[in-house]
């Protein structure tokens, strides 16, 4: 289904239909091409670029050599891959090709490769262990992969590996190969495109199946962009949020600066703004605290970044309190907070300059998007402004898990909506606010403790680095809030002075009933919590301490 504009009968303020209790998107529709038609993500995506492109405008920068490919030659090397993907390496429609790197300049060219001739692009977190890489691969079946030295002895044996950081690789970069082949590959906008896996913070991740059109709906919002804007990507090119980024750039012809550091390091990252004259930033919420903290500690760490526009968060939520203190440090940048999942491309919200002065919400429905709120248990259509579960549909909702049609059948209904698992709220205004996720709410006495207003309200304390909430099992109670604390270095603050801190600030079934103090919080690789490690080690706790 194309988008269209909301029905008529819906409120102008919010998109809200009374008739069906369904929120519409208010915003126009983008250009997406007709169901139908056989056309490919790559071959969508150049269609949009202007004509002729500046020849001295960089499409890829690599923020730590400096080392930069320009539009002429990032298109040459992605047709110069994508023949050789087919004429030497056998690469067939539909064959998935595991992708397990590190960030760099070839990873961008080798997505729009292999999409181009039907191949579907599957990348995985290169910190996972040997044993974790089995699990994706015996989801995905590979035909073929793409590693480096550092990652290619953690594939298993017999699939057939090449190395972006080998002679070999750069040789495809610049071969003319048999570009027929490619021309010939019919690809229609429903093929799959990806498989990224999701999260696994509650359960082991699944494969999400993701086609040509989802990619396009997902990438369209940045065509209307200025070509001038330039992109600096923090975030991991595997996980959903860096992924559609690494690919929107070039469809709206902007430059995008890959942070290709091993570690993530605020300072060298706000030096780059001012180097590279970044006008965006795409940041998980751990890489946002760190640079405001930069940014507090020394005050030339800002110096030169008048051309920084706006920043993107995303991965987790962010706390009140720290988007307060960004916007300190930066005046005029516009924050949004993403939202999205794996399951929705990434996206199903959109964020401008008014949307980004609403703090706590992450904005209104994104274009072609329409979402319901409801009753999690009974599945009934909730009101304006009251808290239920998310429900969305759209041109982003994934095609459903790879050789998994139970998971699918339970998130996704036969009329196209998505239960995203998390619980939310839309207001009069359209605005739509995440409050936790279902699964992760704790159960105290029949009350619902969401673990992320606790999290919030911890970081306000001055002594306490980091938190994470999770239940702990109660005979009495069913579930208490346990906190996991990163206490700053130094301080002698203890479990009494924390459970009195927020027994102040909350109603009596909130109140924090234990407390333990780690070095850090697990994370994945989006800067969500890994409640499922922290659940874990709870338990430890309490068989050796109660």
């Amino acid at each position: 289904m194309s988008p269209t504009l909301p029905p008529a009968d819906v409120d102008p303020r919010s998109g809200y239909c009374a008739a069906t209790r369904t929120y519409h998107s208010l915003r126009a529709p983008r250009p997406l091409p007709p169901p139908a038609l056989p056309l490919s993500f790559p071959d969508f995506a150049f269609s949009l670029l202007p004509t002729p492109l500046p020849y001295s405008h960089p499409a890829l920068l690599d923020s730590s050599t400096g080392e930069v490919v320009l539009f002429p030659e990032f298109l040459s090397r992605v047709r110069a891959l994508g023949a050789v993907l087919r004429s030497q390496l056998g690469v067939s429609r539909g064959d998935v090709a595991f992708v397990l790197v590190s960030p760099s300049l070839h990873v961008p060219v080798l997505y729009y490769a292999l999409m181009s001739v039907g191949a579907v692009v599957s990348p995985a977190n290169p910190a996972l262990t040997a044993g974790e890489i089995s699990h994706l691969v015996a989801l995905s079946n590979p035909a073929l992969a793409f590693a480096v030295s550092s990652t290619a002895a953690k594939l298993p044996l017999g699939l057939c590996t090449v190395l972006l950081d080998s002679p070999t690789f750069l040789s495809y970069l610049q071969e003319l190969g048999d570009v027929s082949a490619t021309e010939t590959v019919v690809i229609c906008q429903s093929d799959p495109a990806a498989i990224l896996y999701s999260s696994g913070t509650t359960g082991r991740a699944k494969a999400v199946l993701l086609t040509h059109r989802n990619i396009m709906a997902s990438t369209t919002m940045a065509a209307a962009a200025k070509m001038a804007a330039v992109v600096l990507l923090t975030v991991p090119m595997f996980h959903v949020y860096g992924f559609v980024f690494s690919l929107r750039a070039a469809l709206a012809a902007q430059t995008l600066v890959l942070h290709t550091a091993r570690r993530f390091d605020a300072r060298a990252v706000l030096a780059s703004v001012g180097r590279f004259q970044v006008t965006h930033i795409a940041l998980a919420p751990p890489s946002m605290l760190a640079i405001v903290r930069a940014a507090e500690e020394d005050e030339s760490a800002t110096a030169g970044m008048a051309t920084l526009q706006a920043v993107n968060c995303g991965g987790a939520s962010i706390a009140p309190d720290l988007i307060r203190r960004f916007l300190h440090k930066f005046p005029g940048v516009c924050l949004s907070q993403g939202y999205g999942l794996t399951e929705t491309s990434g996206f199903c919200r959109a964020v401008g300059f008014e949307e980004s002065e609403r703090i706590g919400s992450v904005g209104r429905l994104s274009w072609g998007a329409e979402a319901k709120i409801v009753d999690p248990t009974t599945m009934a259509a909730l009101p304006p402004g009251v808290p239920g579960e998310l429900l969305v549909r759209g041109p982003f909702v994934m095609k459903g898990y790879l050789g998994d049609k139970e998971s699918t059948s339970a998130i996704l209904d036969p009329e196209g909506w998505l239960r995203t698992g998390d619980v939310c709220s839309i207001d009069k205004d359209g605005f739509l606010f995440v409050f936790d996720r279902l699964k992760e709410l704790i159960k105290y006495k029949g009350y619902q403790v969401a673990p992320a207003e606790l999290e919030h309200l911890l970081q306000t304390h001055p002594d306490i680095v980091e938190a994470a909430v999770v239940p702990f099992p109660d005979d009495q109670a069913g579930e208490l809030p346990l906190a996991f604390v990163v206490r700053r270095a130094g301080s002698n603050l203890n479990v009494e002075q924390i459970k009195g801190f927020v027994a102040k600030q909350v109603v009596h079934y909130k109140r924090i009933h234990h407390v333990l103090f780690v070095n850090t919080i697990p994370k994945n690789a989006g800067g969500k919590i890994l409640r499922k490690d922290l659940i874990k080690l709870a338990l430890h706790w309490s068989r050796s301490n109660l």
